[in-house]
């Protein structure tokens, strides 16, 4: 079992969840999903500010099994992967 917690900014809070369901979870609670071998418990943090920018920021707990944890943060990390300009 690995567990690993992430910050995440510039996703929203409801896109991540909506990613997390795509990857094939299940909303169980209102901050909480859960996938076959693995659940992510999401939490809105303050936003990030720099100077007058402001930034969403959520944490994502994740439990993830052993087994299912390389192809499951592979799949996760192309959901939320955002290039630049």
């Amino acid at each position: 079992m690995q567990i690993i917690s992430r910050e995440m900014r510039g996703i929203p809070y409801f896109l991540l969840k909506e990613y997390l369901q795509e990857l094939g979870g299940a909303l169980v609670e209102e901050n909480f999903v859960r996938g076959d071998g693995w659940s992510v418990r999401l939490t809105k943090m303050e936003p990030y500010k720099f100077h007058s920018l402001q930034v969403g920021q959520t944490r994502l707990e994740m439990e993830l099994e052993d087994h299912v944890a390389d192809d499951f943060l592979q799949r996760f990390g192309m959901k939320t992967l955002r290039a630049g300009a």
